[in-house]
């Protein structure tokens, strides 16, 4: 696992420190807006993440308390993904890379970058409500 070492006091050094990997800020992105859950629904991903460098960012998520993992309840050597309280605050972070990246894409707007365009606070309560609801029902591995 890539080990973090903070570089200074600053604040927007310590969050590059944990968040300026794209494969990070890709699987939040998927933890986020799809639902996928799994390691073998992020490798499915249009970017095509590296096994050993999917492996490494999702311990580095949960060793520093932005997932969490569960045994699935179908098949017991398989782990459901899902943020935790603290990956969840970055729900807003998300959402504004979302926005500029949509500003100087060419490609078609997605559906959720309109949807914040009407009501980017309420689409932010949405999220938040939906994948705290999550973990409230997610039971932890083991018990």
């Amino acid at each position: 696992m890539k080990e973090i070492l903070h570089r200074s006091d600053c604040p927007i050094g310590y969050s590059l420190d944990y968040l300026g990997d794209k494969w990070v800020l890709l699987i939040l992105r998927d933890l986020i807006f799809t639902n996928k859950s799994s390691y073998g629904d992020f490798l499915a991903s249009d970017e095509k993440i590296a096994t050993n460098i999917l492996a490494d960012r999702l311990k580095l998520l949960e060793a520093n308390g932005f997932i969490k993992s569960t045994v699935s309840a179908e098949k017991k050597n398989k782990f459901i993904y899902s943020l935790t309280e603290k990956g969840i605050d970055l729900i807003p972070v998300i959402i504004e890379l979302m926005i500029w990246g949509s500003k100087y894409d060419s490609h078609d707007v997605k559906d959720v970058v309109k949807k914040l365009e009407k009501d980017k606070e309420g689409t932010i309560k949405q999220l938040r409500d939906k994948l705290s609801a999550r973990i409230n029902s997610d039971v932890p591995s083991g018990e």
